[in-house]
């Protein structure tokens, strides 16, 4: 049988791994002065592989072990780790109204890679902003997860003492 502590330090790489992508896909986004179908999708490949490494181990380990160890470090690390999720479902609130554009302009079926994606609809500006605040929130609050997740994992496991 494998030990919790293999399996708590594995799922804290995971997450852990998940940083780097997210950097990356922020950083294309950064990077790129007219934000075109091709990078959009560059980007959400990255930011895809990021959400994967995070989501599945909450999903998988994470949460069916909250009443075993519920307590105030458990609570606040899950209040900021629901919230990262909420500003996750802001950021995509903005991505679907993108998406719904693209749909409309018929750049799925006809993919043109130099197409400006503010140039699709006059809300698009707005709805951009939406999808940055909301990445920009997740990040924030994954952090604050992350460091409190670390933190307890420390702490649980006596890792530096």
């Amino acid at each position: 049988m494998v030990s919790d502590l293999a399996v708590a330090t594995v799922i804290a790489v995971l997450v852990t791994a998940s940083f780097p992508f997210y950097l990356y896909g922020a950083w294309i986004m950064i990077d790129t002065e007219v934000v075109t179908w091709g990078v959009l999708i560059y980007h959400l490949k990255f930011i895809a592989v990021g959400l994967t490494l995070n989501t599945v181990p909450v999903v998988v380990w994470m949460i069916p072990r909250v009443v075993d160890q519920f307590g105030g470090l458990l609570a606040v690390h899950a209040f900021f780790g629901l919230q990262a999720y909420a500003m996750l479902l802001v950021a995509l609130t903005g991505i679907v109204r993108i998406l719904q554009v693209k749909l409309t302009h018929d750049l799925y079926a006809e993919p043109d890679r130099e197409v400006a994606l503010d140039d699709l609809h006059e809300n698009m500006g707005g709805w951009r902003r939406r999808l940055r605040v909301g990445v920009f929130g997740y990040v924030f609050f994954w952090l604050l997860a992350w460091i409190l997740g670390m933190i307890r994992y420390a702490l649980r496991y006596s890792v530096f003492w």
